[in-house]
């Protein structure tokens, strides 16, 4: 019997989070409830969710340091709600590492399409048998591994978000290859994802802090269009 996907739900109104649960198990996935952050970094460890529905005004440690703290350690797909629709709170939030933000009041069929759009692009893949096929991209001093999630920038290990390395090695893997910003929104998040342009941008800012400019290649900003791997031969 396949075990059922877990979703932790944080928010300190539990009217919300028991309707969500109610939404969520209907369409059998098991949840947890908690109210504070200081309980939703607890739960982390001891209820091992698949993904976390994360509110960011709670009391005590807020929905941001939460953020922060899971990501720290763990590439845990996260879904920040939040009655804030400002494009700052947006960016911020996925800045911080969320995979995705939704605004209060929710549609119930959207928040469950969210959900399971997420699941579907996270995935630990596990290293695999000798038989297997790597998909693996190597420049001088960065080698990016889709099959086993790793990044090896100047010779260190560079932690990174499922999306940011996924979106790292596609446009490694067709290098001088322009895709405009709807290309990468399509391919690395899918068509079912409900989101703008904007959270390529998020992306791309967070792999440049992490990843800098070669002499032997670079990610290029292509104004009005997209991006590209520039190598540089």
């Amino acid at each position: 019997m396949v075990s059922k996907q877990k979703i932790l739900i944080v928010d300190d109104d539990n009217n919300i989070a028991e309707l969500i649960s109610l939404y969520l198990t209907k369409e059998c996935f098991e949840t947890m409830i908690v109210n504070d952050g200081e309980s939703a970094l607890t739960a982390v460890d001891s209820f091992h969710p698949n993904l976390i529905l994360l509110d960011l005004m709670l009391p005590g440690i807020d929905g941001y340091q939460v953020c922060r703290e899971v990501r720290a350690k763990s590439p845990l797909p996260i879904i920040m709600l939040s009655a804030k629709g400002e494009i700052f709170d947006k960016v911020l939030g996925l800045e911080l590492g969320a995979d995705d933000y939704m605004e209060k009041p929710f549609d119930s069929k959207e928040l469950v399409a969210r959900v399971k759009a997420v699941l579907r692009r996270y995935k630990v893949t596990p290293i695999p048998s000798e038989s297997s096929g790597i998909k693996s991209v190597e420049y001088p001093d960065l080698i990016v591994n889709q099959t086993n999630y790793s990044v090896i920038y100047m010779g260190q290990h560079i932690d990174m978000p499922p999306k940011e390395l996924e979106l790292l090695y596609f446009l490694a893997s067709s290098p001088n290859h322009v895709f405009t910003r709807e290309q990468l929104l399509d391919q690395i998040w899918g068509y079912e994802y409900i989101g703008d342009t904007r959270t390529v941008d998020v992306h791309i800012k967070r792999l440049r802090e992490k990843i800098k400019d070669h002499a032997s290649w670079r990610i290029a900003t292509i104004w009005g269009i997209g991006y590209k791997f520039e190598a540089r031969i």
